[in-house]
C-alpha cells in the first residue's frame, strides 16, 4: 500500500466543512473523476468514477467519529482504497482539512491504467491537491453566500402593499 497525506486551510468554521463532507451527492462538484455519487444505507455510498477514459462503479463504506471531526472511508471492492479526513479548527472561522489516502498502486493501474511508479504517485498527489482546492472553493463560497443572505428570521413578514 502507498500512502498520501495532504492538508489545506480553509476560511470556514469546522462545522461548515464537516457538513460539506457529508453531502455525498455533491462529491462530483469537488472530486475530480467522480461523475455521480449517491448515499445508500446508513454508511454506504455509490460512486460513478471516470479516470483517463475508464469508467467504473465504486462502492464505499463511510464511517466517522463526529466528536473528533474525523471521517474515514474505504472502498468495498478490489480497488482497495481507503482514507481519512480530519478537520481541525484553527479558530472560529478557519479549519485545517487533513487527508490521508492509502491505495494499492497495482490495483489503481489495473483498474484505470495510466502511469506507474513515481509518475502514478505524482498524478494521484496532484489530483488530491486539486480536489482539496475545489473543496475549499465550494465550502467557502457556500459560507459566503449564507452570510450574505442569512436565513429569514422568525419575525412576521411585512404586510403586502396593495397599491398599484
Amino acid at each position: 500500500m502507498s500512502t498520501l497525506e495532504e492538508q489545506i486551510d480553509i476560511a470556514v468554521p469546522v462545522l461548515a466543512a464537516w457538513e460539506q463532507l457529508h453531502r455525498v451527492h455533491e462529491y462530483p462538484r469537488f472530486v475530480d473523476g467522480v461523475r455521480s455519487a449517491h448515499p445508500h444505507g446508513r454508511n454506504l455510498a455509490h460512486l460513478g468514477v471516470e479516470i483517463d477514459g475508464s469508467e467504473r462503479s465504486v462502492d464505499a463504506e463511510i464511517t466517522d467519529r463526529g466528536r473528533g471531526r474525523v471521517m474515514s472511508w474505504r472502498t468495498t471492492d478490489a480497488l482497495r482504497l481507503r482514507g481519512t479526513f480530519a478537520l481541525l479548527p484553527l479558530d472560529a472561522g478557519h479549519t485545517r482539512v487533513q487527508i490521508r489516502v492509502e491505495y494499492d498502486p497495482e490495483a489503481v493501474h489495473r483498474e484505470f491504467g495510466g502511469p506507474r511508479g513515481f509518475a502514478q504517485a505524482g498524478a494521484i498527489e496532484r489530483a488530491v491537491r486539486e480536489d482539496l482546492d475545489h473543496f475549499r472553493e465550494l465550502v467557502e463560497a457556500r459560507v459566503s453566500a449564507t452570510e450574505a443572505h442569512p436565513e429569514p428570521s422568525d419575525a412576521p413578514a411585512p404586510a403586502p402593499d396593495h397599491h398599484l
